[in-house]
């Protein structure tokens, strides 16, 4: 009779293993790339780009084109990138050579373009890339004075990562004789193959009961070896049973965990009930030996849940409140408070703020050569993690420009019918 829990086992086996298999193939290179065989893929120097991905093979390069293609890293993925122009009212520093991109007057950190306005008026500040996300890639990828243009993977192409320079990556066709494909290239993840030799996937060639000669014919009628058997002749006794013994052994473990958590769980969630209960007549205790509570306990006669009304209280409310983010702020708010740092106060305006923020003396510099330095300043530090209006206020009564915390905490104009 077979066991309908047999599969438990060795499920949870082969995803262990197969997350061992593919996390040990890339700890052992620097770059994390290896090829189907397992060897490390070779990079690509500046100057050069792939031509064809490392995975069946090592990776192919090929030299990038004068004035047109720059290559400035060493890398197993990523191809010549196109040259970028500079807008037509902002001179060219450099000229793009094969290992770096043209340089412009106005020169936007990493991770951001130079973005025209109106060219009569000069109206031009730095703007953050837009990252393509896993599933597209950069067909054209972010310049000093242009955007990052994104697409869908096609049929055949794939990326991993979040990138505003990284094309789709070419899908690995197959897998190799020695190895079984697991999953389907897709457009976020690429086509992922297993060694057959691995132990989940080996299965033993012949019937057990063929590859060892039985019992009985070993063994003669008094149980002493057959004078036709050999010595070394290995009889492995109740292997079959001990085999389906241990199955239901590691399912019964399994269950006692899953059970032991469930009861842990129980416990915990009837341990906090008790606990919120008894805090709650204790407060009801003390409110009936106030006068207020006497007086609500004689004119209602109704038992005031003090932890209830504690929990739906409006100020409990505002605790819980997520923090404000500047990048929500009205429109006309953010300009308020560009137009009072762009005026000093004190000797304080926005570079003081952008150095106490941490952005260092080029990137202020840069800031600086924009028409609105204070916009380009805030837009920045907007779209970093905890840009919360709490945190520019802390930054701001750092370098004594109280009265920006106050315009900032001052209450949006909102208009009522009668």
């Amino acid at each position: 009779m077979k066991l309908a829990a047999a599969p438990c086992p060795g499920r949870l086996l082969a995803l262990l293993q197969l997350l061992a298999a593919k996390v040990l193939a890339h700890q052992g290179c620097e770059n994390g790339h290896v090829t189907s065989a397992g060897d490390c893929c070779d990079l690509c120097p500046p100057g050069y780009g792939v031509a064809v991905p490392c995975w069946n093979t090592n990776t192919k390069c090929e030299p990038c084109k004068e004035n047109m293609t720059f290559s400035s890293v060493a890398s197993a993925t990523e191809t010549c990138q196109p040259c970028s122009m500079c807008p037509s009212h902002v001179p060219m520093v450099e000229a793009c050579t094969l290992t770096h991109d043209t340089v412009c007057a106005i020169n936007c950190p990493r991770g951001h373009y130079l973005h025209a306005g109106n060219a009569s008026h000069g109206a031009e500040h730095c703007r953050p890339c837009q990252v393509c996300p896993k599933g597209y890639g950069a067909i054209k990828p972010c310049g000093p004075s242009t955007n990052t243009v994104c697409r869908k993977c096609p049929d055949g192409y794939y990326s991993e990562e979040k990138s505003f320079l990284e094309p789709c990556l070419r899908c690995r066709l197959e897998c190799g004789k020695s190895e079984v494909m697991i999953q389907n290239c897709t457009p976020d993840s690429d086509t992922v193959c297993m060694d057959k030799e691995l132990q989940i996937l080996k299965r033993t060639e012949g019937d057990s009961r063929k590859e060892f000669p039985k019992r009985s014919s070993l063994l003669d009628s008094e149980g002493s070896p057959s004078p036709n058997s050999s010595s070394s002749e290995f009889v492995p006794p109740l292997a079959e049973d001990q085999s389906k013994n241990i199955i239901p052994v590691y399912c019964s473990i399994l269950a006692a965990v899953v059970v032991g958590l469930l009861a842990y769980v129980a416990f915990k969630c009837w341990s906090t009930c008790k606990q919120k209960q008894q805090l709650a007549k204790a407060r009801a205790g003390e409110l009936a030996t106030s006068p207020e509570g006497e007086k609500l306990h004689s004119d209602s006669g109704v038992f005031l849940d003090t932890h209830s009304l504690q929990e739906h209280h409006p100020l409990n409310k505002a605790h819980k409140a997520e923090p404000r983010l500047y990048a929500n702020l009205p429109p006309h708010k953010q300009e308020e408070v560009e137009q009072l740092l762009e005026t000093p106060h004190h000797g304080k305006d926005w570079r003081c703020l952008a150095n106490h923020l941490g952005y260092e003396e080029e990137t202020i510099a840069t800031f600086g050569r924009g028409e609105a330095p204070a916009h380009t300043l805030l837009s920045d530090w907007s779209a970093k993690e905890g840009a919360t209006t709490e945190a520019l206020c802390t930054a701001l009564a750092a370098i004594e420009r109280e009265d920006v915390v106050e315009n900032l905490n001052s209450p949006a104009e909102v208009s009522s019918v009668v």
